[in-house]
């Protein structure tokens, strides 16, 4: 057998950029380290033990629901009800995957990893790269991203409350880097739909709820978003067929 012929029987090996991948991870730094940092100290702050505050940063990363859960734990609510919270809360990551999952690793471990750690400052920079390369920065950017959250949560739980003594209001610092990628995401893509189907989809829940605003926001958001989708393919359906009927003519 030659050696190209054995080549091409290999099995595909992924070469990852790691490089490129931490300096895209960088921007993430900057928002990750004082929002976990925030986390970690206002998790000291309630009581959670130093072992907790770390294993919700590596085994459940995600910003919000780790805030979400401080008040919850310190409560002492069931699992069942904090685990309900919690999906309510990151169910907008069904849609993170959707776009990317043709970038995904081969690798078995690697693909549920990515999954797992497709947070929205992830998905933010994955969605600003070309194609090309998004498969080989998939991999490093998740990896580099929930060191950096690990990193300043462990100098939060280190800070205490010594912070919190001095910067009050420190959980809003995780809206505020919400918002600052929301800004960065319209000056990047310019479209205006998904910003009409929030307001449309937050004030149709507020007239329902108040309990479950987020969780009924998100499913109106799912509705109009498939509904807009159904429509679209419809009208490129409609002008495929008039282009038919014109041809025939």
């Amino acid at each position: 057998m030659t050696t190209r012929s054995k080549e091409l029987h290999q099995p595909y090996k992924m070469r990852y950029d790691w490089a490129e991948g931490f300096k895209k991870s960088l921007p993430v730094a900057m928002g990750y380290l004082p929002a976990g940092i925030a986390f970690g100290v206002l998790a000291q702050v309630a009581g959670i033990p130093v072992w907790a505050i770390i294993m919700l940063s590596i085994v459940l990363y995600a910003g919000a629901a780790q805030y979400a859960c401080l008040p919850m734990l310190s409560a002492g609510l069931p699992i069942g009800n904090i685990a309900t919270n919690i999906a309510a809360i990151n169910l907008r990551h069904v849609f993170y995957g959707m776009p990317l999952l043709q970038y995904l690793p081969k690798n078995k471990l690697a693909k549920i990893y990515c999954l797992f750690a497709l947070t929205d400052e992830t998905f933010s920079v994955m969605t600003s790269l070309p194609n090309e390369s998004r498969q080989s920065l998939i991999l490093p950017i998740s990896l580099f991203n929930q060191s950096w959250w690990v990193l300043a949560s462990t100098i939060g739980i280190m800070i205490g409350s010594t912070l919190s003594d001095l910067v009050p209001h420190l959980d809003f610092a995780l809206v505020c880097l919400f918002a600052i990628l929301a800004y960065e995401q319209f000056q990047s893509i310019k479209r205006y739909f998904p910003i009409g189907i929030a307001v449309v989809s937050l004030a149709a829940a507020s007239l329902f709820t108040s309990n479950w605003l987020l969780l009924v926001a998100i499913t109106i958001c799912m509705l109009l978003i498939l509904a807009r989708g159904f429509w679209v393919q419809r009208g490129m359906e409609e002008k495929s067929n008039m282009a038919g009927e014109t041809d025939d003519q």
